[in-house]
């Protein structure tokens, strides 16, 4: 049983932090983390004075995907059935954002895990850290990573990462422009946060307008379009009992 919020939102002046807080799970994705997701995001969302979000995992690791042992639990949660649904509005909530998503990769970003790190407007990576999108080892649909794939990087990209299932360090993820920067692992969070900081010297509203910007020339559509169509392209999100 949960002892304490599965997400955890810290405001600061002009930023805000957003923390996976299941760290006895690595930060495994099940219902309360999805939700508590979306309630954070909105809130932050609501916020215009915000012009940044650093979004990392408790105990110095990112997000190891989705909590298999939660989902395979006997008799089934009550929110197994509607995950997709919740999941697929988490992604579109974070395509939605007018603040800058600073993504902080520790350790590890796995399947359902990478796919929120992929979601980075700027991504920090440890030099130990690794993204692995395994999903094709699994049998299991990736609609959310072939999502945010297509949106920010070029087949190539998503070939290299979606069709091996390896686990790509620090240093491919910054030459293949995944990661926007590698640093120590200890620096990583620190290194969000000072990204947070510089960005609350730019006016709110430019920051806004410059998001709205790109979101609407890469996506071409509205983000609830878009993470629809991934998924209705890929069949399968409802095989979560692995």
């Amino acid at each position: 049983m949960e002892t304490s919020p599965a997400v955890l939102l810290e405001r600061h002046d002009g930023w805000a932090e957003l923390v996976l807080n299941r760290p006895d799970r690595r930060n495994a994705i099940d219902g309360a983390l999805a939700h508590g997701m979306l309630d954070a995001l909105d809130a932050v969302r609501a916020d215009p004075s915000l012009r940044a979000l650093v979004l990392r995992g408790a105990g110095g690791a990112f997000c190891s995907g989705l909590d298999l042992k939660a989902f395979g639990a006997t008799p089934a949660p009550d929110w197994v059935t509607s995950f997709p649904e919740t999941w697929r509005r988490v992604h579109v909530a974070l395509a939605s954002l007018d603040a800058v998503l600073v993504v902080a990769l520790e350790r590890f970003a796995i399947n359902g895990g990478a796919a929120l790190a992929l979601a980075a407007d700027l991504a920090v990576a440890g030099e130990t850290a690794f993204l692995q999108v395994a999903e094709i080892r699994l049998g299991m649909a990736a609609p959310n990573n072939l999502a945010w794939l297509r949106l920010r990087h070029p087949q190539s990209v998503a070939a290299r990462l979606a069709l091996t299932g390896d686990r790509v360090g620090a240093a491919e993820l910054l030459r293949l422009g995944v990661a926007t920067e590698v640093v120590d692992d200890a620096r990583v969070a620190d290194r969000c946060r000072e990204r947070a900081v510089e960005l609350t010297a730019c006016p709110a509203e430019g920051v806004a307008k410059l998001k709205a910007a790109i979101r609407a020339a890469w996506l071409g559509t509205t983000p609830e379009t878009w993470f629809a169509s991934f998924a209705a392209s890929q069949p399968g999100l409802d095989r979560l009992r692995t």
